[in-house]
């Protein structure tokens, strides 16, 4: 292992076909109570889910550099908030890609401390060209994440 690969920052890890993300509350994650702030859920799964790419071997990079540049967009999110997470806690942000139609797919995710789960999520997503506009996933794309989806 590399110099460079040692302190790069972790992708997480799977677990079969779900994607585990641990993640520290800071105080900056909080509001003035102790308690995360709403919106920084947002970000947590955010991570998940490009963690879950790049844990795959996509990189938003890639996908941007590819001959048919590719982003991401979020079309809809549902999310259940379940019980609170404060500063200091430990969690797991937990991805599972469960399918890919036309240029959507489709994500669950949800955020746990122990056993117990704090937050859900259901995600749906689209692939778009750099003008915006929806478009099928790359080859790279479909290849990389085809096993998670067996």
């Amino acid at each position: 292992m590399s110099t460079d690969e040692r302190d790069a920052p972790s992708s997480g890890r799977f677990e079969g076909r779900e994607h585990v993300l641990p993640v520290r509350i800071y105080y900056e994650d909080t509001d003035f109570t102790g308690v995360v702030y709403h919106a920084n859920y947002l970000r947590f799964f955010e991570r998940g889910r490009s963690d879950a790419l790049r844990a795959a071997g996509v990189s938003h990079t890639a996908l941007l550099e590819g001959d048919r540049p590719t982003a991401f967009t979020i079309v809809r999110m549902e999310i259940d908030f379940r019980r609170p997470a404060r500063i200091d806690d430990a969690l797991e942000v937990r991805t599972l890609y469960e399918q890919i139609r036309g240029p959507r797919l489709f994500i669950r995710q949800h955020i746990r401390r122990g056993e117990e789960t704090i937050c859900e999520a259901v995600v749906e997503a689209a692939c778009i060209d750099l003008l915006g506009r929806p478009t099928r996933p790359s080859q790279l794309l479909l290849t990389k994440l085809a096993p998670l989806f067996s």
